[in-house]
């Protein structure tokens, strides 16, 4: 037999995902595209980018920033479009804020990847 010696851990590179920055990011973004099948993911998603934000370089804070957003606005477009379901313009607000919320992920996916900031992190639009 041989004698290894003192094993040494694999590297973190799993762990790479929590950390701030593009992996994180583009985590985020799935997890929010995930969440039209998986409702929780999104929860999860927006935990993730709360944990993150004050830690993460100035490019990937306007992300964080983003996509938080996107979740509060999208959840108060979803509260509205429940309300108004009962004159049934409300299904056309579920659509609206599907494409919307699709729409500002992709972006932010695109920018992410490039390591580009997000130009108005905090606007209501895409």
């Amino acid at each position: 037999m041989t004698d290894r010696g003192p094993q040494t851990p694999l590297s973190s590179e799993t762990d790479r995902w929590l950390e701030p920055g593009k992996v994180n990011i583009q985590i985020i973004y799935l997890l929010y595209l995930v969440g039209f099948a998986i409702g929780i993911t999104a929860i999860v998603g927006i935990v993730l980018a709360y944990l993150n934000r004050d830690k993460a370089e100035d490019w990937a804070r306007t992300h964080y920033t983003w996509a938080i957003r996107t979740f509060w606005i999208a959840l108060l477009f979803a509260v509205i479009s429940a309300l108004l379901t009962m004159l049934l313009i409300g299904v056309l607000g579920f659509i609206a804020t599907a494409i919307w919320i699709v729409v500002r992920c992709v972006i932010g996916l695109q920018k992410a990847a490039r390591e580009e900031p997000i130009t108005n992190p905090e606007s209501w639009l895409v």
